[in-house]
């Protein structure tokens, strides 16, 4: 598990743009904000759970972006029972940390984009 305390390391240290792109490349993925929000907006969930609230998402994939939202400190994964497994995902602090970026990109969102044209 990361050091959620720990600052993160940067590739471009020095240059004004650096942060930005930092920021980008954790968060930026797909799903990666998506799966925060919901986690933001619910509150601990186990893995089928969470998938019902991330609509379109594979099992795959969603496993990968768990695994990864993880190895950089963003979620917490728990064993919470043994028989049947069942494993519960939560934000750490560095994860809750992104409220304020994933509430305005939400109402950004809401703002400037309009649902897609049906033929």
């Amino acid at each position: 598990m990361a050091d959620t305390d720990a600052e993160m390391a940067v590739w471009c240290a020095g240059e004004d743009w650096c942060p930005i792109t930092t920021t980008a490349t954790l968060i930026g993925k797909k799903w990666h904000p998506v799966v925060i929000h919901r986690l933001l907006e619910n509150g601990p969930l186990g893995f089928n759970a969470l998938k019902e609230e991330v609509d379109g998402i594979s099992g795959k994939v969603q496993s990968d972006v768990l695994d990864d939202l993880e190895e950089n400190g963003f979620v917490d994964r728990a064993v919470v029972s043994e028989k049947p497994f069942r494993v519960e995902y939560s934000l750490t602090e560095r994860g809750r940390s992104l409220e304020p970026v994933i509430v305005a990109m939400r109402d950004w969102g809401l703002e400037h984009l309009t649902a897609p044209e049906e033929d």
